[in-house]
């Protein structure tokens, strides 16, 4: 009996911030970035708590530990922020 693939979500491989903006690098091989601003804890945290972001849960997860936020990857993937998207 043959197993079908399932599709495989993408995991983060690196992530990382500049100006104030979230990259992550993702297993399929692209790079998603969006502004800290489109969540409520990482909208007024200074630039260099952002950079502190981590990897967890072999690329599901990032945290950030002295913020005590966790973002998932699915959620970011799908566009679900917490805040919209503001022009300034």
């Amino acid at each position: 009996m043959a197993v079908k693939n399932e599709p495989v979500e993408p995991t983060a491989i690196k992530a990382w911030v500049n100006e104030r903006i979230i990259y992550i690098e993702l297993t399929d091989g692209r790079i998603i970035g969006f502004p800290a601003s489109r969540f409520k804890l990482l909208a007024n945290a200074p630039e260099e708590k952002l950079k502190e972001v981590t990897l967890r849960l072999n690329g599901y997860a990032l945290r950030w530990e002295s913020l005590d936020e966790d973002l998932t990857v699915p959620g970011i993937v799908a566009g679900n922020f917490q805040l919209p998207y503001n022009v300034e």
